[in-house]
Parts: structure tokens; C-alpha cells; sequence
């Protein structure tokens, strides 16, 4: 036999031991959940890339957040699908207050006021050109765009948005929609920041889900760049300085050691996002039956919270949330 001092297999010995000493561990409270809207009554339509995720109509969505309420999930991302009429080049429609998403989070928070809707603030959700800003000669325009987000941002919050989701990467957009929100009387409505949001190619789902695909080009101009790290620090500082509530990594994954870089440098709470590719990567190997799909799901939401988020948004909240029933 061998003489150990230390046998770290002691710890390992039994559930009730290993349970004891879990350093990390993912609840219901860490997750929101990211919703699409369409238009329409009595809709419900899968997303054909995203197994088991649908696009509702108003009506049935609040069904599903009533229902997502009572398995604990107390906060929703909501995302709106439009129609390609309604779009332009300055994204009139997300001002729009009898509109399709404005309405519907009025709605929502006259319903079920307990809900906590987070909202998000880009263009291209609302733009012909499918870009998170405006168009300008072939290129991205910031400070204009700023102006434009800013304004949005207001209206979700006159609409009874709980927390504003800047999704777009512009410069200095934080600053200014939170001296817009203040200046407004919406001083308590938080801001989330896509702080570190990467050029990937994990989005293919959720660009699905929207029909938001750009119409030219890409987004390497505005979204950071997958190589690099370092960067993902100067933004963080930024957004907190111009008053940032929570600071966000998208996509979540492939980007763990982002995750933990924040985390580490800034006391800001950490918000990560389990994006569409991810998703659907584990729900088409789980169809072959080359994984065991829920084992993989708990894992990989594991990962994100130890590498330091404390708030996952995830399209695998809802099914997360049974499985602890």
C-alpha cells in the first residue's frame, strides 16, 4: 500500500460528501430566458434550427411567461420578429408605441407585473439594412446610432422594461442611455451591457429565429474580434464607467476565460449568454444519441457559472427549470 498523506479521492467518496464540498452550482435564479415575439393571435412556431424553442404571438407568449413564472424563471429576454415592412433604414418601428413589441411589453407588465423583462437595444431587429446601426456609404455609423439606441431605449422603458440590453457594440452607447433614462425619470431601470460581444459564428440560430441576418457584409466593425482577450477589459471599463448595472459575454462557451477575466477585474455583477449555436449544437448531437443531452446542458451551464456569471441567459432555462421539479 501506498503511504499518502493526501488522497483527494477521499472527498469523492460518497453523493452526500461530494455534494458537501461543491464549490459551484447553477439555480434557477441565475437564469433568464430569451423569448421571441412575432406578430399574430394563437401562434406558436417552432424555430427549425433551435429544437424545442418557438416564436410566439403576443397572446401565447404570455401564456409561456406565465408558465415559465411558476417553475421559478423570474426573468425574460424578450426579442422581436418583424415583418420586412415595417423596416427602414433608421428603425422608425422600435418607437413606435402601438407597435408589435412596445404593446406587447406594456402588455406583459400589466398582466404579470411580477415578470422582470429585459429588453434589447439594437437596430436590426428594426432595420431594412439588418445592421445593429445605421447605414451610412456601406459603413456602420456610430455617434448617429447612439442617438438612435438612446431613444429606443426610453420607449422600452416608458413600456415598463425592468432592465435595457444594449446589444449593438457601438462606442459610448452605455453613457448616453443611461443619461437618457435618467434624464427621463427611469433612474431604477438597470442596464445590462453586451460589454464583450464577439464577432461569431455561434449566432446562426437566433438570426433565424429574426429573420435579422445583415443584408450586406458583416459585423467585425462593431462586434469584437474572437482572438482577442485583453480587449474584452477596456470595453468592460468602459460600459461600467458610463453605468453599466451588469457586465455581459456573448457568446458564452467558447469564451469561458472572458468570463473569468471580468470577473476577476470588476466587482459589476457578470452576465454570460448561452447562445443559439450552442444550444442547438447539444440538441442535434443529442437527436443522433451521441450525447446524453440534459448531463451535457447541466455541464455546460455549470461551466459558465464557475467561470464567474452569475447570471446565464440560456434557451435552456425552461427545460433546466423542470428538471429541478
Amino acid at each position: 500500500m501506498m503511504h499518502l498523506a493526501q488522497r483527494p479521492r477521499r472527498n469523492r467518496k460518497s453523493a452526500a460528501i461530494r455534494n458537501l464540498i461543491q464549490e459551484n452550482s447553477v439555480s434557477v435564479n441565475n437564469l433568464i430566458f430569451p423569448l421571441f415575439l412575432i406578430e399574430g393571435r394563437n401562434k406558436k412556431i417552432e424555430v427549425g434550427s433551435m429544437p424545442g424553442i418557438y416564436r410566439f404571438s403576443p397572446d401565447l407568449l404570455l401564456k409561456e411567461i406565465e408558465s415559465c413564472l411558476k417553475l421559478g424563471i423570474a426573468t425574460f429576454d424578450i426579442f422581436p420578429a418583424l415583418s420586412d415592412k415595417l423596416k427602414d433604414k433608421k428603425a422608425t418601428e422600435s418607437l413606435n408605441k402601438k407597435g408589435l413589441y412596445l404593446s406587447t411589453l406594456r402588455e406583459i407588465k400589466k398582466k404579470l407585473p411580477e415578470a422582470v423583462i429585459m429588453t434589447d437595444v439594437a437596430m436590426d431587429p428594426y432595420s431594412s439594412d439588418g445592421h445593429d446601426g445605421l447605414v451610412r456609404n456601406g459603413e456602420i455609423v456610430n455617434d448617429e446610432t447612439v442617438e438612435i439606441l438612446s431613444k429606443m431605449a426610453v420607449a422600452q422603458a416608458e413600456a415598463g422594461a425592468d432592465i435595457i440590453g444594449p446589444s449593438d457594440m457601438m462606442d459610448g452607447r452605455v453613457g448616453v442611455i443611461r443619461d437618457a433614462l435618467d434624464e427621463n425619470g427611469f433612474t431604477n431601470v438597470s442596464i445590462m451591457s453586451y460589454t464583450a460581444k464577439y464577432a461569431s459564428a455561434f449566432y446562426g440560430p437566433f438570426r433565424d429565429a429574426l429573420d435579422s441576418a445583415p443584408k450586406f457584409g458583416d459585423k467585425k466593425t462593431y462586434q469584437m474580434n474572437p482572438a482577442n482577450s485583453r480587449e474584452a477589459l477596456i470595453e468592460a471599463d468602459l460600459d461600467m464607467l458610463e453605468g453599466a448595472d451588469f457586465l455581459m459575454v456573448k457568446p458564452a462557451l467558447s469564451y469561458l476565460d472572458v468570463i473569468k477575466n471580468l470577473h476577476d477585474h470588476f466587482d459589476l455583477p457578470i452576465a454570460a449568454y448561452n447562445v443559439s449555436g450552442e444550444y442547438s449544437m447539444v440538441k442535434a448531437a443529442a437527436a443522433k444519441g451521441w450525447i446524453d443531452g440534459d448531463r451535457v446542458r447541466d455541464e455546460i451551464l455549470l461551466s459558465i457559472k464557475r467561470a464567474g456569471a452569475s447570471v446565464i441567459l440560456t434557451y435552456f432555462a425552461k427545460e433546466f427549470a423542470k428538471s429541478k421539479h
